[in-house]
């Protein structure tokens, strides 16, 4: 079995400054907030400066958007009702088109010579998400 030693006991431990039960480590209380966001089926975790890669999205690059949220992590305050969800407002900005890998599809049936080669390759968009808040809230700041 290998083990991981360090000198920093907090870095050793499972992940970003936590001790051993879990917790924040002493020093590193924070105010974080985040979002779960759900784009194009599929749902992902978003702060605010993070960069997340989407299923394709109409629009120019610079644009912005806005995500439905499906969570809202704020400190130790969670938010999950829908009503309550209503009045928050997740925004982003289009950074550009993205693609993902290619996957080959051979079809091949024998003693026929019947052979296909077929490609596909998903095409994504990457989206910064630049807020996370309520909608008074930005509108406050657009007014300002």
């Amino acid at each position: 079995m290998w083990r991981v030693t360090s000198a920093d006991p907090v870095a050793s431990t499972f992940g970003r400054g936590r001790d051993s039960r879990g917790g924040l480590a002493p020093g590193r209380e924070s105010s974080f907030v985040y979002a779960i966001v759900r784009c194009g089926g599929r749902q992902s975790r978003a702060s605010v400066d993070d960069v997340l890669t989407v299923d394709k999205l109409a629009g120019d690059v610079g644009s912005t958007v806005t995500l439905p949220a499906v969570l809202i992590v704020d400190g130790k305050k969670v938010i999950s009702d829908r009503s309550e969800l209503g009045g928050y407002e997740i925004t982003a900005e289009i950074l550009g088109p993205a693609s993902g890998p290619k996957i080959n599809m051979i079809h091949y049936k024998n003693k026929t010579g019947y052979r296909r080669r077929q490609g596909h390759r998903q095409k994504y968009t990457q989206v910064k998400i630049t807020g996370i808040g309520t909608d008074k809230a930005s509108a406050s700041k657009k007014k300002a």
